[in-house]
């Protein structure tokens, strides 16, 4: 009986392996995607969840020997481009209980805030890359010549001086009204509430600056480009005069922005409309405006040059309040550059952030991972160094990209110019004529070597805009921004620094 027994004991706790072995067939990360350890069914690993290669390399060099002792994934692992990465059932699974998951951030994480209030570990550590870097993340900027996105050209503050070109009426051509009655009725107070929220007054300390700025006594200015005449309306009666254009004055303000505005002088009309106008409307060439701020008066281009505090601002006149403040609102959202990996200065900061969660949820292995953390902080700002010593010794200082521009956090850390063709994120894939004409241009002024590309196997924008040179034999070069780092190149030996050295040899080309 005793025998009997046994065998049936035997049998249960067999079946009960092969059905353990079975629950376990169907991993929660695809097979091609990098793991420091294959292992995942003894429960007693340390799970770590990345979502692109440059956190993934890091972990990985701060696990180290530690490494097999861990299950760690990279998400973003086939080439999937961050912006565009949206995660599989089995992606959000492997996150729900995983010790740390590390993510950059940025808008095209805002899928991650849903998976995280899933999730079933509640000590889970999480690293958002741009918390970590705080008020050193910087918002995307729009440079001369570049694409912005559809519908939206809300110009540009950094640029140099012969970026800058004449323009003609022709760019503010049409009928506009006034803002200052929206904001003085409440139309504006979600405009003002938006600003409270990322400024450094409150909403009513807004709209009392704004009242200043805004307030004005003309309601409406028509423009006619092809008579060179303004019409200014001050409460119901029309003023038109015939304007000339006087040029442009660059301003470089206490906040460290820089703009332009545009002068036209009367020649002849109604005595009622202002003798001096200066036209603002953060562009530098011409383009046609979505709204502008006014400066106008009969004491000459002298006096309203120093008039900082007053600027009349106006909308298309067919705008309703609530499209205006819409586009107001839209105009005050900050879009960050989430390209923070590129920059050797920022990666010290955040895998010190990252080998203090290690030892949190670890804390046995805490002199390792702080150890780790030593060695590969040197050799990071080894390799920052050599950044710098090579651009300090350039020829050049400045690069230009026929491509999207995710490298702006590398070219602010060593004090280097760029253009390019689209913003670091942005979807644009079509450049216009005047983007491609403009860096063509750029090219031939700077005596550039060479256009440089991202990775990726279409380099069509980068190629026309050498064909429209005046030399066409610019060399075409590819930085990578590890957007597109693959399991396959990670088996490969790919790793961060491996990237940032190559990237460093082109960089180097470019510059000399």
């Amino acid at each position: 009986m005793k025998k009997i027994l046994s065998i049936l004991m035997s049998l249960l706790l067999i079946g009960a392996v092969l059905t353990g072995c079975g629950s376990n067939g169907q991993s929660a990360t695809p097979e091609s995607a990098p793991s420091a350890s294959s292992e995942d069914s003894t429960g007693d690993k340390l799970k770590i969840v990345t979502t692109i290669f440059p956190e993934y390399d890091w972990t990985k060099q701060l696990l180290g020997d530690q490494a097999d002792n861990v299950d760690l994934t990279m998400l973003l692992d086939n080439g999937v481009d961050l912006h565009s990465y949206q995660p599989s059932a089995q992606d959000i699974a492997k996150i729900s209980d995983c010790d740390v998951f590390i993510y950059v951030g940025g808008e095209s994480d805002g899928w991650v805030k849903k998976a995280l209030k899933e999730a079933t570990n509640k000590d889970m550590k999480v690293i958002n890359l741009l918390d970590v870097l705080k008020d050193s993340v910087k918002t995307e900027e729009a440079k001369p010549g570049m694409q912005a996105e559809e519908g939206h050209n809300h110009g540009v503050s950094d640029f140099a001086d012969s970026d800058v070109e004449d323009r003609t009426l022709a760019d503010w051509d049409g009928d506009w009204q006034s803002v200052y009655p929206y904001l003085q009725n409440g139309d504006l107070d979600q405009v003002m509430a938006r600003k409270a929220e990322a400024g450094d007054k409150t909403a009513e300390e807004y709209k009392q600056y704004y009242e200043t700025g805004y307030k004005t006594d003309v309601e409406k200015i028509s423009i006619d480009s092809q008579a060179n005449t303004m019409t200014f309306t001050k409460d119901g009666t029309p003023a038109t005069a015939t304007y000339a254009y006087k040029g442009y004055q660059i301003y470089d303000y206490e906040s460290g922005n820089r703009g332009v505005r545009y002068f036209f002088e009367a020649t002849g009309g109604d005595a009622a409309a202002p003798k001096y106008v200066q036209f603002s409307d953060h562009g530098i060439s011409p383009a046609k405006a979505e709204h502008f701020h006014l400066y106008f008066g009969n004491d000459g281009f002298d006096a309203l040059s120093k008039e900082m505090d007053n600027w009349p601002t106006y909308y298309p006149a067919d705008m309703n309040a609530t499209q205006i403040a819409d586009e107001m609102l839209e105009h005050e959202e900050k879009e960050y550059d989430e390209h923070v990996w590129l920059s050797l200065k920022n990666a010290q900061v955040l895998t010190g952030a990252i080998a203090d969660a290690l030892a949190q949820v670890d804390p046995e292995n805490k002199a390792t991972y702080e150890a780790n953390a030593a060695t590969y902080t040197e050799e990071l700002a080894n390799l920052d160094k050599e950044y710098q010593t090579m651009v300090d010794g350039a020829k050049r200082d400045t690069v230009l990209f026929g491509d999207r521009f995710p490298f702006r956090y590398l070219v602010d850390d060593y004090g280097l110019s760029y253009y390019a063709a689209f913003a670091g994120c942005s979807a644009e894939s079509e450049a216009s004529f005047e983007t491609i004409s403009f860096l063509a241009k750029k090219v031939d002024e700077l005596n550039l070597p060479c256009v440089l590309t991202i990775e990726g196997k279409e380099h069509k924008i980068a190629e026309t805009i050498v064909d429209n040179t005046l030399e066409k034999n610019q060399k075409i070069l590819t930085m990578d921004s590890m957007q597109a780092t693959t399991s396959d190149d990670v088996k490969n030996g790919t790793t961060y620094l491996s990237v940032m050295d190559k990237n460093l040899d082109v960089l180097t080309e470019a510059l000399n």
